[in-house]
Formats: structure tokens, sequence, C-alpha cells
């Protein structure tokens, strides 16, 4: 399975991916410059955490307009796979790739933790080696990471099975003192409708081996390993 990394000027997740996917994981990685747009040679590309051109304007308001991103739509519509984590999430909300948007953490500072997620979706190339309600421990590392919907956005969201996340306590309950950011309804991630682009706050390439405090977010790249079929696409559900 061939994954590419973009980086943008201020990404600083970038070479944490790929760390874990060439050397954990043992797949093909290669770095994509946020200026290209030849992206066929990929299965699943990923938008990583950092501060893309600074977040000067607003958090990946910028990156979302790059070249890059403008390949995504295309890419995507040909069968390839994007997870975006933190400003990535950010990035592909700004692009309209996914719904909602992130805004300041409810309590105005940086919040650099660990969280308790339970998994809400588990019928999707990302998810599809969890269980509905199983819950995972994953890092957080940012300002900007409190998910708004309208009304009308998040009622879509629930009734088609979009939210894929939520931040929970240790024992899997929803509720406000677990929520690290102030997410509508908890939500730490969230899936576009035909369940091919995943964005989420948390940071599952800190949570992959042993010596970082845990493994849980190699669930996802082993969950997107067992969706590629052999004729190159992927399961969906």
């Amino acid at each position: 399975m061939n994954f590419g990394v973009v980086v943008f000027p201020g990404t600083w997740s970038d070479c944490d991916f790929h760390y874990v996917i060439s050397e954990v994981l043992r797949q093909p990685v290669r770095y994509v410059w946020h200026r290209d747009r030849q992206l066929d040679d990929f299965d699943c590309l990923i938008l990583p955490g950092g501060f893309s051109y600074g977040d000067y304007l607003r958090a990946g308001a910028v990156a979302g307009r790059s070249p890059v991103v403008e390949a995504l739509p295309e890419f995507v519509a040909k069968g390839g796979l994007v997870l975006g984590s933190c400003n990535g999430f950010q990035i592909l909300c700004e692009a309209k790739l996914l719904p909602g948007a992130l805004m300041r953490n409810e309590c105005l500072q940086y919040r650099c933790q660990s969280t308790h997620l339970r998994v809400e979706n588990a019928e999707t190339p990302f998810t599809r080696l969890m269980r509905p309600g199983q819950i995972l421990k994953m890092p957080i590392s940012h300002g900007e990471g409190k998910f708004y919907s309208d009304p009308e956005t998040l009622r879509r969201l629930r009734d088609q099975k979009q939210i894929v996340f939520r931040y929970c306590a240790e024992d899997g309950r929803v509720v406000k003192d677990a929520n690290p950011n102030g997410s509508l309804d908890n939500i730490a991630g969230v899936i576009n409708e035909e369940g091919t682009v995943l964005g989420l706050m948390p940071h599952p390439e800190r949570a992959s081996e042993n010596a970082m405090g845990g493994t849980d977010g190699l669930l996802i790249f082993h969950s997107l390993l067992g969706s590629l079929v052999e004729d190159g696409s992927f399961l969906k559900r």
C-alpha cells in the first residue's frame, strides 16, 4: 500500500507519520510537497498536524486552497483515501472535504494531553478492525480543536454515522469533563458521506509504539491495510 505524507510549510507531524509507516508498518511512503498535483501513485494520503503556512490567517485556511488540496477531490473520486490529523483535519474542513469547522479551544488554552476516544463507527476503512464502543487512548496537541457545525449538519452527521470518534472518560462515558476542547457533541473525528476521507484531532502517529505510551493509533493504520483489496480498491465497510 502506497502512502503519501503531505508537507506544507509549517507542518510538524510529517516526519512522525513517515517514521510510523516506514519503520513500524514497513510500508512504502513518500513525502508529497504542497505544490504537487500528481497523486496517482498513492493509495492513501495523509495530511499531518502542524501549523501550515503559520496558520496566520486561520488554522488550515491557506493550506485548504493549496495545489495539493485542490487535487484531492479527483484523487478521492478515483478511489483514494485521505486521513487528516490535527491541522490536517482543519485543512480538510477548510477545503469543504469534511463538514463543520474547528474553532479555538473553549478553554482558550493550548492542550497537549492524552485523551480517551470512543469508537462510534467501526464500518469505515479506517476503523474496520475496531468495534463500536471500543475505547482508545491517543494524545492531542492543539489550540483550535473545538469541532462546530450548525444543527442541521450535526443531525446529518448523526443520522449518516459520520461521527467516527467521540472524546470520552476512561470508562467510555461521553461526558463534558472528558471533552478537552469544548467540541460539539464531544466530536473528535468525522468522515465524509462516502467514507473515504477521515479527519480527527488526536494524533494516531504518536500512539503507535509502546515506547510512546501505547499503540491504539496503529488500529487505524492496520484497518487501512486490511481494507485494500487485490484490485487496488478499498473495502468501504
